[in-house]
């Protein structure tokens, strides 16, 4: 198998491989490094790489003994650089942050590693992950794989690049309003948002956003994020999510609801409604019963989501060692959310539950939610440059508004890609579960993935920038 066949493999088929003895661990490791050193000059999905390390990590896996205990043997895989690997600084995207190297790996972390995977680096996010694109003056664009002159989403902008270019098996995600979904939508990527808990945001991040962020897998395939849980999630189905995806599946109601949350200012893109469309088509000729139903958004939901995102930011900048070293558009974000008193954030927190059940009424009538992605295409690298805080603000949320109330809820919802756009952009729509039903999801998209395989598409990148 070539090098690039074998990094584009995706964690499920390696794992496989290195468990069985077709390739060893070093062999999967070596292809995933030599197309990061051939495209993320290009891209510019890591903000570092750990070379030296994972080709140590993968020649001491290489030499022991499989009991069978390793599910994600050998596997490459990116971690965010909003949490912590032991010995290399957790930057944000800034340079305001602790400067200092992290004294231990995140719980996440330590959960990939015993499961055999093999950390090769961390990805790039926006400062302070705030917005859906990925550019910082610290440390550059990240652009999308699929054409070099839009961006990747954000704020998991380097995970979604490295994923789709095949420099890792699965990357790992956060998604505090959309974080995972995005960038998974913007290049044609599954991407998971878990249920709140389901996977730990220790030691050092419980509650974060306040209680709106969660981890998540972001891969080529529906099977590598299916593994990915099964190795650092809690709870879950007998036998795990991967086996699971293969269980008889009995055909689902399916509600579509286009409708955004009240309060947001938006209008769906005629190749995103066209997306929905076709996925409604594919999922019908798989025996689902799709129907038009919209969700019961109350005002509070809109108001919740925004009020909880704006105060984190602050609570963020508050903890910085060096805020002066901050963009000034982060500083005004900052201001704006000081805007959000004590009282405030606790009543946005209090709504939950409320909003939660109206929200969840659907679900009466619906086993999942088909709903929109993105509302059009991503922007344009430096589209957004130099604008303020407010105008950012409001150009990202028409793009996205479909996403973060699923966390102010803390309930699972997914990004499935659906196809390209006239300019060969992914194209993507969004489902959401009941309370704790990741399966549900994963089993929806693994049937769509069957019905119309997407990761045999491949972005054409070759040789170093120009």
């Amino acid at each position: 198998m070539e090098a690039s066949d074998l990094a584009y493999a995706g964690a499920a088929a390696q794992s496989q491989m290195v468990r069985s003895g077709a390739v060893t661990a070093r062999q999967l490791v070596e292809a995933t490094l030599q197309r990061i050193d051939q495209i993320n000059p290009q891209i510019n999905a890591y903000r570092v790489v750990f070379a030296d390390q994972a080709l140590a990590q993968a020649d001491a896996i290489d030499a022991a003994s499989d009991d069978g205990s390793q599910i994600m043997r050998g596997v490459p895989v990116a971690i965010k650089d909003d949490t912590d690997v032991l010995g290399e600084r957790t930057a944000w995207g800034s340079l305001a942050t602790d400067p200092n190297p992290a004294p231990h790996d995140a719980d996440v972390v330590t959960r990939l590693r015993e499961a055999g995977a093999i950390v090769v680096g961390k990805t790039s996010v926006p400062e302070l992950t705030i917005w859906p694109f990925t550019e910082t003056l610290a440390f550059g664009a990240t652009r999308n794989p699929w054409n070099l002159d839009y961006a990747t989403g954000g704020s998991s902008g380097g995970s979604g690049a490295a994923a789709a270019a095949g420099l890792c098996g699965v990357a790992h995600g956060s998604d505090g309003a959309g974080s995972v979904r995005i960038p998974a939508a913007f290049n044609g990527l599954f991407g998971l948002k878990t249920q709140r808990e389901r996977i730990s945001l220790g030691p050092n991040h419980f509650d974060g956003w306040n209680g709106m962020t969660v981890y998540g897998p972001i891969s080529r395939n529906v099977a590598d994020s299916a593994l990915f849980l099964d190795a650092v999630a809690d709870g879950g189905p007998d036998g795990g999510y991967l086996a699971a995806l293969n269980a008889p599946f009995q055909p689902l109601r399916i509600a579509i609801s286009l409708k955004p949350p009240p309060g947001s200012m938006t209008k769906l893109g005629d190749e995103q409604r066209a997306a929905i469309d076709a996925t409604a088509d594919a999922l019908r000729a798989l025996g689902h019963d799709v129907f038009e139903q919209e969700i019961d958004y109350p005002v509070a939901a809109f108001v919740s989501t925004v009020a909880r995102y704006l105060r984190s930011v602050t609570d963020d900048v508050q903890t910085l060692p060096q805020p002066e070293r901050l963009e000034q558009r982060t500083i005004n974000m900052a201001r704006l959310g000081g805007l959000i008193s004590d009282r405030r954030l606790a009543q946005a927190r209090a709504a939950e539950p409320g909003v939660a059940a109206q929200i969840n009424t659907i679900f009466e009538s619906a086993d999942a939610v088909l709903m929109p992605g993105t509302a059009a295409a991503p922007f344009k690298i430096g589209q957004l440059q130099g604008r303020g805080a407010l105008w950012t603000l409001n150009a990202a949320a028409s793009r996205v508004p479909w996403y973060g109330v699923w966390n102010a809820i803390g309930q699972p919802a997914s990004s499935v890609p659906a196809g390209f756009d006239s300019n060969g952009l992914p194209l993507s729509v969004q489902f959401g579960a009941a309370p704790g039903d990741e399966l549900t999801l994963l089993r929806i998209a693994a049937q769509l993935e069957e019905a119309r395989p997407w990761a045999e598409a491949r972005p054409v990148l070759d040789g170093p920038a120009q």
